[in-house]
């Protein structure tokens, strides 16, 4: 007999349509004029890296060309540059929320 009670409580409580606690105003997101700004700031960013490590790709070239092997610190600091560059592109394409440098942590 509980049993019948408790579900017939809950058929009752089911019926009835649910009430949100937000009116749709509230829900409404605001603009994220920072957000944009961010990206924008970060957009310029990663223009600049993105000729950094061309500079640095052909200067690789030539250290290979002319000297038979390539610089591994210059290989990993351009590797770091193209780790940065993805954290900027992927921040100004939502694909993260986690603000790259300066803001946030330089990629190891």
């Amino acid at each position: 007999m509980n049993v019948v009670k408790i579900l017939q409580g809950w058929l009752q409580m089911s019926d009835q349509p649910a009430q949100s606690a937000v009116s749709p105003q509230q829900a409404r997101v605001p603009f994220p004029g920072t957000r944009l700004l961010h990206a924008i700031f970060y957009a310029v960013i990663a223009w600049f890296t993105f000729w950094v490590v061309l500079v640095l790709a052909a200067l690789q070239f030539l250290v290979l060309v002319f000297h038979g092997r390539m610089n591994e610190e210059l290989r990993n600091f351009t590797r770091t540059l193209a780790q940065y560059m993805w954290e900027l592109l992927s921040y100004i394409a939502f694909a993260r929320d986690d603000k790259p440098f300066p803001i946030g942590p330089f990629p190891k």
